[in-house]
């Protein structure tokens, strides 16, 4: 099994890339499967029905272009017949999965739960991310001005904590240690290992997973995401739910350095990847 577990397209407010494409980028590849997961920040971007949708400057990373970009969420009807009729027209030649990526505040869970429930019949998986906190984005620095390293990490690291244990319609947690991605300089792992411990035996216990991202590559960090130290406590303390994403929002990154990441997986000791269905893991023999 071939499956890249984070890809991002058109529908994202920062990806600018057909469906198609991303379809037939992962094709060219000789994927089996591959599993849209385009974005939803509730408290700083709107629902396209909402209307008067604002742009801004983009992050010129994640898109490549640095176009402007809708402070919008996925347009949710037109997301979901969209993949339907491609998982329908590329049915003999690649899996195509329905996923969303959930980027949570404690402050906006009640939304998600309305939106996994008007939705649950056409999702097969859910990431769960931290992306903004208190409405203020991690990628510019917005969330980090004017507190410590330690202040940021900490918070950071409690608000997954918190908000895994009232929100549980989801699959994996995304890129655990983004808080380091945005990072300006390195944080000891030791000095977050007891937050990330609980979070890690939260997530086994509800039978939730974690990923690893390869944008790690591209973002050129010196260390995968989230950290080899996490990977390997995920491991120890017992998980076993894991994908492999590329977090591609362009065909440049998708399944961008897949077969490392499943050599650090085997390497680490684990013995399957997953991939969803209608929210259930299906496991593969690394």
């Amino acid at each position: 099994m071939k499956a890249d577990y984070h890809i991002h397209s058109e529908f994202s407010d920062d990806s600018f890339e057909a469906v198609e494409d991303q379809i037939n980028k992962a094709i060219s590849l000789k994927f089996n499967e591959i599993c849209f997961c385009d974005h939803v920040d509730y408290g700083i971007k709107k629902d396209w029905s909402e209307g008067n949708i604002e742009y801004r400057d983009g992050d010129g990373i994640s898109n490549d272009n640095n176009m402007k970009e809708p402070l919008a969420n996925v347009d949710y009807p037109r997301y979901f017949e969209k993949l339907n009729l491609m998982k329908e027209e590329y049915k003999d030649k690649i899996i195509i999965k329905k996923g969303l990526e959930f980027g949570i505040q404690r402050h906006t869970i009640d939304k998600y739960e309305r939106l996994f429930k008007e939705y649950e019949n056409e999702l097969d998986f859910v990431l769960l991310s931290v992306h903004q906190i208190d409405d203020k984005e991690l990628w510019n620095q917005e969330f980090q001005k004017d507190k410590s390293q330690k202040e940021y990490h900490e918070r950071y690291y409690q608000e997954i904590y918190e908000t895994m244990n009232q929100y549980k319609n989801y699959c994996v947690l995304a890129h655990l240690d983004l808080i380091s991605r945005y990072d300006l300089k390195e944080y000891p792992f030791e000095n977050n290992k007891k937050i990330i411990t609980e979070i890690l035996k939260q997530a086994i216990q509800d039978d939730k997973g974690i990923e690893i991202n390869t944008s790690s590559y591209h973002y050129k960090l010196k260390d995968t995401t989230p950290s080899m130290d996490i990977l390997k406590l995920y491991h120890d303390l017992g998980g076993k739910i894991i994908t492999i994403g590329s977090d591609a929002h362009s065909t440049k990154y998708l399944g961008d350095h897949y077969d490392d990441a499943r050599k650090i997986l085997k390497d680490i000791g684990f013995k399957y990847i997953c991939t969803f269905d209608k929210m259930t893991p299906i496991f593969h023999n690394l």
